[in-house]
């Protein structure tokens, strides 16, 4: 069987999908399969260079870098002759263009199956704003919300307002990036530093989305196949869980299973799975919430293409109950030839 793992693309995340990609090929050739690697920010390049191997993931990737890929390229590489003899896709491209939807819907296009979600779920749950929403409609909390705007940062007295709605202790982040990639978390804010982080966040999206702080526990949990893997607890060493401490040797501290009572635990397996089923999602998922001090969750966001790398937090889990790898990468790949 051939797999073609599409890594690399055109999004912030560019780096820590090279990684993530060149992780799974190692583990499907260990698993016996054909391999191909290609990055489809490169158009139908037949060399499929997507990179050499990434040494620091630990900034993201500029966006004065992403400018030199032109989005087109995606459609001609699907288009190409690169994917004639593919059995499989395995997805390891995050971020627009990667988890929205795009490639998702080009590959149906080509009829070739694919790992992940499909386009509608894809695009939901790579938009913040109406994840949030369907996750209220099925009963599932989420900490209050406000859209925003670019021009909204020169606005003061919609500011005041917001932080009347909010409350003082905000988060201000793009509404379709992963990664925590533009996001700020303000505690007691000033007008001024929430527009500040407005204009930080501009600087990604004009989607925007200020959100309520919750104080409280960072966990996450991984849905394979409908079924909930062990919650994990994320302990940054500092500050709080941003794109440094994800990608940051050492960073943070990583607890499988959580240190949570077992009815909680169970609780917020039932949730993730809640909202893996309420966006439509197949395949696998990560869900990421905050715990309060009450042991209340919030789910914070649902990710259809999780970081992947053999020690992200997806195998992480999965290895937990005994899946290596390898093993994972196989079973996503069986699941999706049987959807």
């Amino acid at each position: 069987m051939k797999i073609a793992v599409l890594y690399g693309g055109i999004s912030p995340e560019r780096n820590v999908s090279i990684v993530g990609g060149q992780a799974v090929m190692a583990a499907l050739k260990s698993k016996g399969y054909e391999v191909i690697g290609i990055d489809p920010a490169l158009g139908e390049d037949k060399e499929r260079k997507a990179e050499k191997l990434v040494s620091n993931i630990e900034s993201f990737t500029s966006l004065e870098e992403l400018e030199n890929y032109d989005p087109r390229n995606i459609i001609n590489c699907v288009n190409s002759n690169l994917f004639d003899d593919v059995d499989c896709a395995f997805l390891v491209l995050h971020g627009k263009y990667g988890e929205d939807g795009s490639i998702q819907t080009l590959l149906e296009l080509r009829e070739i199956p694919y790992t992940g979600s499909g386009p509608r779920a894809s695009a939901i749950a790579m938009d913040k704003l109406t994840s949030k929403s369907l996750f209220m409609a099925n009963g599932i909390l989420t900490p209050p919300w406000e859209i925003i705007h670019p021009a909204d940062a020169d606005d003061h007295k919609f500011l005041a307002d917001l932080r009347k709605a909010l409350g003082k202790n905000i988060v201000i982040k793009p509404a379709d990036l992963g990664s925590t990639i533009g996001l700020t978390i303000l505690k007691d804010a000033t007008v001024e530093e929430v527009s500040e982080a407005i204009r930080e966040a501009s600087k990604f999206s004009t989607n925007l989305l200020a959100e309520r702080y919750i104080e409280g526990r960072e966990i996450t949990v991984a849905v394979v196949d409908g079924e909930a893997l062990p919650v994990i607890e994320i302990k940054p060493k500092e500050d709080f869980y941003d794109y440094k401490h994800k990608y940051s040797k050492g960073a943070t501290e990583y607890v499988c299973p959580a240190e949570i009572p077992e009815d909680v635990a169970d609780f917020v397996q039932n949730l993730a799975i809640s909202a893996y089923n309420s966006l439509g999602c197949k395949c696998f998922a990560r869900i990421d919430f905050i715990l309060d001090a009450d042991n209340q969750p919030y789910c914070l966001e649902l990710n259809t293409i999780p970081g992947f790398s053999s020690t992200s937090l997806v195998p992480m889990a999965a290895k937990q109950i005994g899946i290596e790898f390898p093993d994972l990468c196989e079973l996503l790949i069986n699941k999706s030839l049987e959807l």
